[in-house]
């Protein structure tokens, strides 16, 4: 379920859903994640024998009493690319990112996961790559090397410069330790331009020392 032909009207209007704080997956990103609970499990047995996606979504913790917290309005759909099943019977799997939805009606779970009938309307362009994510490379690679250097992160210099615009906006979007609203902040950017300036600018931020702060969206 990828490809230049791939239109809104091929996604399936149910998916489920694997909700994670502080978690983000983006189109076109590769996510790594160790499934163990039984639940987990038959969600991704689920998907196999189906359409192959998962739903990544963030729950909303602001009461951490609540047993099932609302999900946030929006999440990212990813295709299973990569699949390993463990000794100990775990899954181990990659997620690419194909496009982002919105909650349109949380449905009755199935074997224990959660499901969601998804609206893909709003997010056509993430089927395509983006040309030109009018990246400040300098500006960012400026930050980038002083937040690394304030966390002790080593990095491939020369694999995150040489990586296409979106690529890098992607990858740096998903693995930065923002805050769950940062994250949904960038999640929710209407296109990758206005996520790389984002980016940019909440790296700018934690460079400094300040905490990431970007008005991202609160929960529904």
């Amino acid at each position: 379920m990828t490809g230049p032909g791939l239109t809104v009207d091929c996604l399936p209007g149910i998916i489920p859903v694997f909700p994670l704080p502080e978690v983000l997956l983006l189109p076109r990103g590769r996510l790594p994640l160790n499934i163990f609970e039984p639940r987990y499990l038959a969600m991704v047995d689920d998907a196999l024998a189906e359409h192959r996606l998962i739903g990544m979504i963030q729950p909303c913790l602001a009461d951490r009493r609540v047993a099932t917290p609302a999900l946030y309005g929006t999440g990212c759909a990813g295709r299973i690319a990569d699949l390993e099943e463990t000794d100990d019977g775990r899954y181990l799997i990659a997620l690419i990112g194909v496009c982002r939805f919105r909650v349109a009606e949380e449905l009755p779970r199935k074997d224990g996961y959660r499901r969601v009938r998804a609206d893909w309307s709003d997010y056509t362009g993430d089927l395509c790559p983006c040309e030109d994510a009018r990246l400040d490379r300098t500006r960012l690679l400026a930050a980038l090397r002083r937040y690394f250097d304030s966390q002790g992160i080593n990095a491939d210099w020369d694999a995150v410069e040489s990586a296409p615009d979106e690529r890098l906006v992607t990858c740096l979007a998903m693995i930065c330790p923002f805050g769950a609203s940062e994250k949904q902040a960038l999640l929710e950017a209407p296109d990758v331009p206005t996520r790389a300036d984002m980016l940019t600018t909440l790296v700018e931020m934690a460079a400094h020392g300040g905490k990431p702060s970007c008005g991202g969206p609160s929960c529904q």
